[in-house]
């Protein structure tokens, strides 16, 4: 009998895998976002279509959204000049020390976006204690520049600039050198190039990078609700929050129209970016595939110095005023060396409870989502690749769903689902389960794609014989599977645990006294003065962010390539 009959052998226990993987999943990932739907409509006695009308056509909702789009449209101009730059130069040419420049400009995607808010009001402004040292502060009673339209702009386009380079440098890597050779042999030179032959085959990646970016912009909380709350500028993500939370489950029905509303502009932004990404294939038939690289000769120092310059501004700068702000006694003192002080960080990881609390709470949050999702992502991603049938095609596409939505429209979907468990008529509002199954529901697919990756680079002849000598399923999976994996699940659960641990968006409307996270607390702080707290708080945030992306960067060899979304 062939390896392959053999493996049909195991086809049995794989059918009964099947659904017990597609029903949790189902019911953590579609379930909610269904359920949104159905209030939403007023399926289960809550707004009817009039009433529907009334909240999408209210002033505070048009002009919500009427802010949404043009700071998520400005923040993606901004990314898309920044990571186009960065990955033309990066992919295409011969600068150095290229994995740390990449490395450096993943940062800042990594670090919540409540932090990133945090940094840069610590950087401008009359209260700054770096400009207060410098001797560079504006007079007292000067306004905060960032507490405006063009500061969230700013910021959202920093924050995602990581997401237009990884999606443009991946196209820009399959132009092969042998086009552009061909292009200076037909008589073409410098920018004729690049306009004729390089940006055309790469537009489709620059495209779908702008897509994402602005879907990600849109369901943004963090950078709008640090800044824009103070000067009354919302959005539709900073609107829900402050209608729930006050008045809190009473105005579910309404809030529910608006998850709608943001969530459906988030799907045409999914939908715009599969189809971009689809036309990035070019067919180069015949072809060395030769990656293109550009000598920069004389012009290559100046233009590191350049890159590397940028990166001191948007990372270095920051964090040096987020740090300095953290050592100082009070705020608006200027850091000296008898002013210098520690007394904050002592304050926030030793003394409040709440700190200590929200630390407890993120860290065992992150660590059970990490490893519960690495349990179910080994045999769904076996599943996916070894019984390809519409069912587990669908599957693949259903995982990416509630990443692909801003965290606000999962918050709002988690509450309505699990507000009362059905059969079981217990509630889960405002308990630590909730914000749980939200997390799984959003990071399956963060954990799913590595794993994804080293899966489908396993020779199924090693199944096959093992099949040959009468291991199982379940035994392959265990001895076979689980090991070769085990390095792309090392960085998938880094991965979730990186992300989950600073998450904002989704535990800001889920959270209840006892259940705050570290997002929460850092947004309480500030919203209430003690900006030198939040400020020692987001900076051991942030070291704990350097350190586990450090641990990444150096398992990242032994990983199957894509495992690691900063590598190549």
């Amino acid at each position: 009998m062939s390896g392959t009959a053999t493996l049909q052998g195991g086809s049995r226990f794989s059918d009964r895998l099947i659904p017990l993987l597609l029903i949790p999943v189902f019911v953590i990932a579609l379930g909610p976002v269904i359920r949104l739907g159905i209030e939403a409509f007023g399926g289960t006695g809550g707004m009817t279509l009039s009433h529907l009308g009334g909240v999408l056509t209210r002033e505070s909702t048009l002009t919500a959204l009427g802010h949404s789009l043009i700071t998520a449209g400005g923040g993606t101009l901004i990314s898309v000049l920044i990571g186009s730059v960065f990955a033309f130069l990066v992919a295409l040419t011969d600068i150095r020390g290229k994995a740390a420049l990449i490395f450096c400009l993943m940062i800042p995607m990594m670090i919540p976006p409540q932090i990133t808010a945090l940094a840069w009001m610590q950087v401008t402004g009359p209260s700054s204690v770096l400009l207060k040292t410098l001797g560079l502060a504006p007079p007292m009673g000067s306004p905060q520049p960032l507490h405006s339209a063009g500061g969230i702009i700013l910021l959202l386009g920093i924050q995602h600039v990581s997401i237009v380079f990884l999606t443009l440098r991946a196209s820009l890597r399959m132009i092969p050198s042998d086009l552009v050779e061909a292009a200076r042999i037909s008589g073409a030179r410098g920018l004729r190039v690049w306009a004729q032959v390089v940006l055309p085959l790469s537009a489709a990646g620059l495209a779908a990078g702008a897509a994402m970016t602005f879907v990600t912009a849109l369901g943004n909380f963090g950078i709008p609700a640090m800044l824009g709350i103070p000067a009354r500028y919302s959005t539709l993500p900073t609107l829900i929050y402050q209608r729930l939370s006050g008045m809190g489950p009473s105005v579910l029905p309404e809030v529910a129209v608006l998850a709608l509303l943001i969530g459906s502009v988030a799907i045409l932004g999914v939908v715009a970016n599969r189809l971009l990404l689809k036309r990035r294939s070019y067919n180069l038939v015949g072809l060395s595939g030769q990656p293109l690289s550009i000598r920069l000769g004389r012009a290559r120092l100046a233009v590191e110095i350049a890159l590397w310059a940028f990166i001191f501004l948007i990372l270095v700068v920051p964090l040096a005023a987020l740090l300095a702000t953290s050592l100082i006694p009070a705020y608006g003192v200027a850091l000296s060396a008898e002013t210098a002080t520690l007394k904050a960080w002592a304050e926030v990881l030793f003394r409040q409870p709440v700190t200590q609390r929200a630390y407890l709470n993120s860290l065992g949050l992150a660590l059970a989502a990490a490893v519960i999702l690495m349990v179910v992502a080994v045999p769904l991603a076996w599943v996916i690749a070894r019984r390809p049938t519409r069912l587990t095609r669908a599957l693949d596409l259903l995982v990416d769903l509630p990443y692909a939505l801003p965290g606000v429209v999962l918050a709002i979907a988690a509450i309505l689902t699990f507000m009362r468990v059905p059969l079981l008529d217990v509630t889960l509002y405002g308990t630590l389960t909730l914000i749980l199954l939200a997390y799984l529901a959003r990071f399956l697919v963060v954990m799913l794609r590595p794993v994804q990756a080293a899966v489908g680079q396993l020779d199924i002849a090693m199944e096959e014989a093992a099949a040959s000598t009468g291991a199982g399923l379940l035994r392959r999976l265990v001895t076979i599977v689980l090991p070769l994996c085990a390095p792309a699940a090392a960085a998938g659960t880094i991965l979730v645990f990186l992300t989950a641990v600073n998450e904002l968006t989704v535990s800001a409307l889920l959270w209840a006294a006892g259940t705050e996270t570290l997002g929460v607390v850092i947004f309480s702080l500030e919203e209430s003065g003690e900006t030198v707290m939040a400020s020692a708080l987001a900076a051991s945030i942030v070291f704990l962010v350097i350190l586990l992306m450090g641990l990444v960067q150096i398992a990242s060899a032994r990983l199957p390539k894509g495992a690691v979304p900063w590598q190549s």
